[in-house]
């Protein structure tokens, strides 16, 4: 995730590369890696001076979240903005390791930061001023669209966003294969699969109009597409997407409350 934010940042109009530094506990190859890949600074954790940072973004796994805000703790300056992209960790928990009204964001990008078309959520803690999440959210936008939400609605939208990618993979799957099984070659049956999808998100995104509106435009009573919905519907395709999003929603509040256990145990 980290890569994907770098490469979206990098590749803007709003950030330069010169501007972006990156560090870690030992894996100097990945550093190396980064930087010549983006043009950025990769410096030794225990080379950084963290007072010169605006912001300090923290990219890594839970598990060694704690690590990190531990060394941080006599490091980081008053005022100086921490965004946190730590999968289940909520921002009152970074905030127990760190000094008194520190502002701390959390933040949920996907994996199609890579490409600059992540839908990122920005939940702000307690001490983030209007002038920092304005500046979180441009920052987010390097590598996407921005959605500022409330915290306790995290966990939704990483079963929406989040995990969403992975459910229109899976409808991609099946589209293919029956693209496949219909004597379409399987290069052809994704490329047909791709465009279509992508045709109806630009739709979605340029129309400005809601989706029962462009779905009734192209179902003619009878015709085949009232077909094909009737056999979605027949399967219960939305009750499916709806159970997937919330049966995701619901994994991400309990690894939350497992992290937070570990967590504020330390």
């Amino acid at each position: 995730m980290a890569e994907g934010m770098i490469a979206g940042m990098d590749g803007s109009d709003s950030m330069h590369h010169e501007q972006i530094y990156v560090t870690n506990r030992t894996n100097s190859e990945r550093l190396y890696e980064l930087q010549e890949r983006y043009a950025i600074t990769g410096i030794p954790q225990a080379e950084v001076d963290w007072s010169s940072m605006d912001i300090i973004i923290l990219a890594m796994k839970p598990k060694d979240l704690t690590a990190s805000l531990i060394d941080l703790q006599d490091k980081v300056q008053e005022g100086q903005l921490i965004i946190s992209v730590a999968a289940g960790i909520q921002n009152e928990q970074i905030e127990h390791y760190l000094p008194e009204n520190q502002p701390v964001v959390r933040i949920m990008p996907n994996t199609s930061s890579t490409i600059g078309e992540s839908a990122t959520a920005i939940a702000p803690g307690t001490h983030v001023s209007v002038e920092q999440l304005t500046l979180v959210t441009e920052l987010v936008k390097t590598f996407g669209e921005a959605f500022v939400i409330a915290e306790e609605q995290m966990d939704v939208f990483t079963g929406m966003a989040g995990s969403g990618p992975a459910y229109f993979y899976k409808l991609m799957e099946h589209f293919e294969e029956t693209g496949v099984a219909a004597g379409f070659d399987r290069d052809t049956a994704r490329k047909i699969g791709t465009q279509t999808m992508l045709g109806a998100a630009r739709m979605l995104v340029e129309t400005e109009e809601e989706p029962a509106i462009l779905r009734k435009k192209v179902t003619s009573p009878n015709g085949t597409t009232a077909a094909g919905l009737e056999a979605l519907n027949d399967a219960g395709a939305g009750e499916a997407m709806t159970k997937a999003i919330l049966s995701a929603a619901e994994r991400s509040n309990e690894i939350s409350e497992e992290l937070k256990k570990q967590l504020l145990t330390r």
